[in-house]
């Protein structure tokens, strides 16, 4: 795989130095914007990248087949589509896309061009959450289930002073939901799938939900998604049937320790450790399936995103959060 980067925040300057060790991949170039284009530039001289622009074009054509698309949520769709209809492969980090329109869009693309199309949601992907899966038929009838990821922002604070990053601007596709509660989202919709019917009980100001509670109703339990970013609190998840329960420690999107409790006593614990290196194991499986041409897993994980992004979308404009990407589904293609 010959990797161009687009975005140059936080989680690309947190997980390049570990890209660039991976096998089977190679990172060509990284594009950012005008105005952080010195950046990219002592990015590109430090970790030897063959090319750092700020044009989209100029990243393309230089001997890529794959970009990583880490921009702000609204550029999401942009983007992927640009990439797409040249014919390259996308990995996009999460949310894939702002709306469900914009996602089915993208993925009815990317079938039809044969190329592949990743959400990087790292959840999926982490050993101790397949142990989860593993495990589920032991707890014998599911009744409740909790995923919880409360982090205060630091963008909170701006956000008080009327500042507006784009984490908490409707305009680009910001809030809780769209952020941590996705985690959570994928959490239990990787292991039920779809529910019946889904509701958000969200805290809006400034029309963004700051924090909420997504309400997921399934046949035969309830699941509860919990996500704040104006306060701290618990993180976690507990999956609690009529023969056990199992609990994870940490947030969702690294999973941590995962413990399998059952009534006759029996207590398992697994961690393999990777939960600090969240962001290798997914970024491994998409290096395997596309260097493999395995598009089947692909576009089943695919199918799972747009399911969620489905999820999301309803229960975000049930809430009364119109993004500025709502009105533009005239010009989804």
């Amino acid at each position: 795989m010959k990797l161009g980067i687009i975005g140059s925040g936080m989680i690309v300057q947190e997980f390049l130095p570990k890209l660039l060790e991976m096998p089977g991949l190679e990172v060509v170039g990284i594009q950012g914007t005008t105005a952080s284009l010195l950046h990219i530039q002592e990015m590109q001289k430090t970790y030897g990248l063959a090319v750092a622009t700020d044009d989209f074009e100029v990243l393309c054509a230089a001997g890529i087949d794959t970009v990583y698309v880490a921009v702000p949520n609204h550029l999401h769709f942009d983007y992927c589509q640009r990439a797409l209809e040249k014919k390259l492969n996308v990995i996009c980090e999460k949310p894939l896309t702002s709306t469900v329109e914009e996602a089915t869009a993208l993925a009815m693309l990317a079938k039809r061009q044969q190329c592949f199309l990743f959400e990087a949601i790292t959840t999926l992907y982490l050993g101790n959450y397949l142990k989860i899966q593993e495990w589920l038929a032991r707890i014998g009838k599911i009744k409740l289930v909790q995923s919880q990821y409360s982090q205060y922002s630091r963008r909170y604070d701006a956000f008080q002073r009327n500042e507006i990053l784009p984490a908490f601007d409707p305009a680009k596709s910001g809030g809780a939901l769209m952020d941590l509660n996705l985690y959570n989202l994928h959490y239990v919709m990787g292991l039920f799938g779809r529910p019946v019917k889904a509701a958000y009980y969200a805290n809006i100001e400034k029309k963004i939900d700051t924090s909420g509670v997504l309400v997921l109703q399934y046949p035969d339990f309830v699941a509860t998604c919990v996500a704040a970013k104006d306060s701290k609190g618990i993180f976690g998840g507990i999956i609690q049937g009529t023969k056990g329960c199992i609990r994870s420690l940490l947030p969702p999107n690294v999973v941590g320790e995962v413990v399998l409790e059952l009534n006759d006593g029996t207590r398992e614990v697994f961690d393999d450790g990777m939960g600090k290196q969240r962001l290798v194991p997914e970024f491994t499986r998409f290096i395997e399936a596309i260097n493999a041409n395995d598009l089947a897993f692909c576009y089943q994980q695919l199918d799972q995103s747009v399911a969620v992004s489905e999820v999301q979308t309803s229960a975000r404009r049930a809430a009364g959060i119109v993004f500025a990407a709502d009105k533009e589904e005239a010009h989804v293609k």
